[in-house]
């Protein structure tokens, strides 16, 4: 008879992350890699200095991606790390009640990250990261399961992700190789945050993989990060001085039949695909809060051309995401689904609201 497991073994246990799920068979078109984060918000307009309560949630691009491809009835996966404690089972159940398949390490040494969302006026946001050393920045390329990305259409990554440590970093690295390896699109959305790190570090690991990127996304500003300068990837650019001349942004990113797509927040958005630029002006609508419109506008964009659709009805239904996600508070909350998207494309309101 085996006895009870010493204390050593019992200690080199507990000392090591718990490893990512075994592979099991996926019915994801989407993987989306990257870090969530547990959100503390002010639901009134003041500072957190001196407001007496907050509410609990999550935020993170990727999976706020995730859940608005979901809500638009695409089945997509999510990869990340979390902490052993209950902002990171918070992190992962809510996510998995939206019917996101998760693909999650837990690990017991280090904290799921957390960010403080205020408004300190009534017309604008603040966010504060804690996320240094944080469980997600232990990412690495054994965390995302055999065979995950193998089996989609999509592998979907943002800048944020090569900013957090070496090891995020070579996780998109290896995850694009293998997406390349396997025949599987890459999508890129280059969400640059300036407290991660500087353009130009961004610019240097985004450009390991930019050209096996197939479709890009980013306002004005983050497309002339990675904009070619010289014949390589760069801050700024000659084709593109200009960073509001985002047309001349699509031309100097377009290479091999990329798609290129820049969000323009109100205005709408504009691609070029096949070497033609197409513009869609944007929704009016009553902004409650702007902080994952981005991300709702890629999950519109990409569920669009996952059903088929040209580029216009692509850019047309990222608008109508985009716009509606501005009406709810919160990151993620207000992705619409289908029916939501009816109604306003069908213009049967003055504005999105769904009475």
């Amino acid at each position: 008879m085996s006895g009870a497991p010493s204390a050593a073994s019992a200690s080199a246990a507990l000392a090591a992350p718990s490893a990512a799920p075994s592979p099991a068979p996926s019915a994801a078109r989407v993987v989306a890699v990257g870090e969530t984060m547990a959100m503390m918000r002010s639901g009134t307009i003041g500072s957190l200095a001196h407001l007496p309560s907050v509410d609990i949630s999550l935020g993170g691009a990727e999976s706020n991606l995730a859940i608005g491809l979901r809500r638009l009835d695409v089945p997509v996966a999510w990869v990340s790390r979390v902490g052993d404690d209950p902002l990171g089972t918070r992190v992962m159940r809510e996510i998995r009640a939206e019917g996101v398949e998760v693909h999650c390490t837990v690990d017991p040494e280090r904290s799921t990250g957390l960010m403080l969302k205020s408004r300190p006026s009534g017309t604008t946001t603040r966010v504060d990261y804690y996320r240094a050393g944080s469980a997600a920045s232990a990412l690495t390329p054994d965390d995302i399961p055999d065979g995950l990305i193998e089996q989609a259409d999509i592998l979907h990554l943002s800048g944020i992700t090569p900013l957090l440590s070496e090891t995020a970093h070579a996780t998109n690295v290896a995850a694009v190789h293998r997406a390349v390896a396997a025949g599987v699109q890459v999508s890129l959305d280059v969400n640059y945050r300036s407290r991660l790190g500087s353009r130009e570090l961004l610019a240097e690991r985004l450009g390991e993989i930019l050209e096996h990127v197939d479709i890009v996304f980013g306002g004005p500003e983050e497309l002339s990060i990675i904009a070619p300068a010289s014949g390589g990837a760069g801050v700024g650019t000659a084709a593109a001085a200009d960073e509001s001349d985002h047309q001349a942004l699509l031309r100097a990113l377009e290479a091999d039949g990329r798609q290129v797509v820049v969000k323009l927040g109100a205005d709408g958005g504009a691609t070029l695909a096949d070497g033609e630029i197409q513009e869609a002006p944007g929704h009016r609508v009553d902004v409650v809060d702007t902080v994952g419109a981005g991300d709702a506008f890629v999950a519109g964009y990409l569920s669009a051309q996952l059903d088929g659709l040209d580029v216009a009805a692509r850019l047309a239904r990222a608008n109508a995401c985009g716009a509606l996600a501005c009406t709810t508070p919160g990151d993620w909350e207000g992705a619409p689904r289908r029916s939501d998207l009816e109604t306003l494309l069908a213009g049967g309101a003055a504005d999105p609201v769904i009475r």
